[in-house]
């Protein structure tokens, strides 16, 4: 293939030329054209980079899926060659190089799924490289396409392997060839991953979802007889929502599309959603991690003094980050720490929770500054004398100490911080999200008068019930959430015998158990952990609840 005339314009040299030649035909998808300039260069000897190796094999990459068998086999011929080409004029390929190849590799009909999967495999060894979720994306395809399900499961193990975590596409797949060859333990598995993954999911998920739930394998997976009171263990230990004890019940699924109320009341099958929160050996984890963070950072001394008093006073409700409150909207010309601002707050969770106080936590500096003021004297002491204020040490960040105190005790947060800062990054994102819409309780004062935003009553995540019911919500663009479409896959005959479901009333009915002494949330049965009772949300999906701030001089 000749070179273009304005190619020739842009580089004087051949190796320039040829680049921008190339270059264009990756932008245009010309395969042709760049096949031409292949051979044209191999011709005249030019000595290619990775750069251009990598070009090509993109090229035609992005294109063979569209070929007819015949183009299609050429093209991986010549793909190979071009890759051995490469390696003989010591050109290294990269992570792109080989995800190139394993997309085109997978299209040969007879071995090349495994001979994908091999060029990944030893990807590292040979050329240093490491694999990305692309890398393996096309050989998972391969190997589903063909319901080689085994062999997509290594896939998988090799991907987690090397620390690469597959997405909602690789779940769906692999959900979906456990489906169609009758693996019922990898399904729920698979389940379960999607529900730790996303929260919506698409509907090419929710499509394989019903088409699962629909077959005769599904409905012949069944288990009668198990322990309620296990089942429901397990919940309150997973932080509500599931319990990953397998499937339960039996007989047909029925599969509809529902909407949710603001309370969680499910319209197909009346049961209630949980607000899902993260599950205890989580929250240990997660205590551990800020006192480990903290303690690397603040003075070892001052926070251990901090987690003693913390242990002989676990009985908040709430937790308050004072200088977050304190400095809402003060940023104007007379503006300051608004103390009256914050006692709103304090008052207003005081009156709600029947009586008890929340832990007001406060820097000393702002505490001493603040005592100054006789009236804000007053406020401080009577905070002090009923244990609702903590003020924390000179030098210290006290992001540290509300944040652990909120942790540990496993209640509510009243901030407007998001948490975005560099040691809020610390502790990962895995699932400081879940936790954050679970506890966090956010505020705004229009006005003068003071406006809690609760935290949800739900979470719209997949949710599996005590009695084996299946809520999935469908990722799509919805302002309400009372207007989401969720799949409603329950069991009628399971659903209508077991216990706690009153189907008149249109939704479960909990049994009772016995609070918890130490925390709140407070946990029910059907593992919610569910707000006190003056904290219970109102009928709206932003719940809130409201109070005059009182001005004080």
């Amino acid at each position: 293939m000749e070179i273009p005339a304005r190619a020739k314009k842009k580089s004087s040299t051949r190796e320039g030329q040829f680049r921008y030649a190339l270059d264009m035909c990756a932008k245009t998808g010309d395969l042709a054209g760049a096949l031409a300039l292949y051979e044209s260069a191999v011709a005249e000897n030019l000595r290619l980079s990775a750069y251009h190796f990598n070009s090509l094999l993109h090229i035609i990459s992005t294109s063979i899926g569209t070929f007819d068998e015949p183009s299609k086999k050429s093209s991986i011929d010549t793909s190979f060659a071009i890759f051995d080409r490469m390696a003989a004029d010591g050109a290294t390929p990269t992570e792109a190089t080989i995800t190139s190849m394993a997309r085109i590799a997978a299209q040969r009909p007879d071995e090349g799924a495994n001979l994908a999967f091999d060029l990944v495999k030893t990807m590292g060894e040979r050329y240093g490289a490491s694999p990305r979720l692309r890398t393996y994306s096309p050989v998972l395809s391969a190997f589903c396409r063909r319901l080689e399900a085994d062999k997509a499961y290594a896939v998988e193990c090799h991907m987690v392997s090397m620390g690469v975590v597959p997405e909602e596409p690789e779940i769906a797949a692999l959900l979906e060839v456990s489906a169609k060859v009758g693996r019922e333990d990898k399904v729920y598995g698979y389940l379960h991953k999607l529900r730790g993954s996303v929260g919506c999911v698409a509907d090419s998920t929710a499509e394989i979802l019903e088409g699962w739930f629909r077959s005769e394998r599904a409905m012949e997976v069944e288990r009668s007889n198990w322990d309620a009171g296990t089942v429901k263990d397990a919940i309150l230990m997973n932080g509500g929502g599931w319990h990953g004890l397998g499937w339960l019940g039996e007989g047909v699924w029925d599969i509809r599309h529902a909407t949710v109320n603001s309370e969680g009341d499910c319209s197909g099958c009346g049961q209630r959603l949980a607000c899902v929160d993260i599950d205890r050996m989580e929250t240990e984890k997660f205590a551990v991690s800020v006192a480990t963070l903290a303690l690397g950072r603040e003075s070892k001394s001052n926070f251990r003094t901090f987690q003693e008093w913390l242990e002989k006073h676990s009985e908040y409700e709430a937790i308050i980050d004072g200088a977050n409150v304190g400095l809402y909207q003060q940023n104007f010309a007379d503006g300051g720490f608004s103390l009256s601002q914050l006692d709103a707050v304090v008052q207003e969770l005081f009156e709600r929770s029947q009586g008890r106080w929340p832990l007001i936590v406060l820097h000393k500096k702002r505490a001493l500054a603040l005592m100054e003021n006789p009236s804000n004297r007053q406020i401080l002491e009577k905070w002090r004398a009923e244990g609702a204020l903590y003020t924390t040490p000179t030098g210290s960040n006290d992001d540290w100490y509300w944040l652990y105190a909120a942790v540990k005790l496993k209640c509510l947060l009243v901030t407007n911080d998001e948490m975005r800062d560099h040691i809020f990054e610390l502790l990962g994102r895995s699932f400081f999200p879940k936790w954050k819409e679970r506890h966090q309780v956010r505020y705004t004062f229009n006005k003068g008068d003071l406006m809690l935003m609760m935290p949800p009553p739900y979470s719209s995540v997949i949710q599996e019930s005590d009695t084996g019911s299946w809520h999935v919500p469908l990722d799509e663009k919805c302002d309400n959430e009372k207007l989401r479409n969720w799949l409603c896959i329950t069991r009628p005959a399971s659903l209508a015998s077991s216990k706690g479901v009153c189907l008149a009333a249109g939704h479960s009915t909990q049994t009772s158990v016995e609070p918890r002494q130490m925390t709140s949330p407070a946990e029910d049965v059907n593992g919610e952990q569910k707000l006190p009772s003056s904290f219970q949300p109102c009928n709206d999906r932003a719940v809130c609840v409201t109070g005059k701030r009182k001005d004080r001089p």
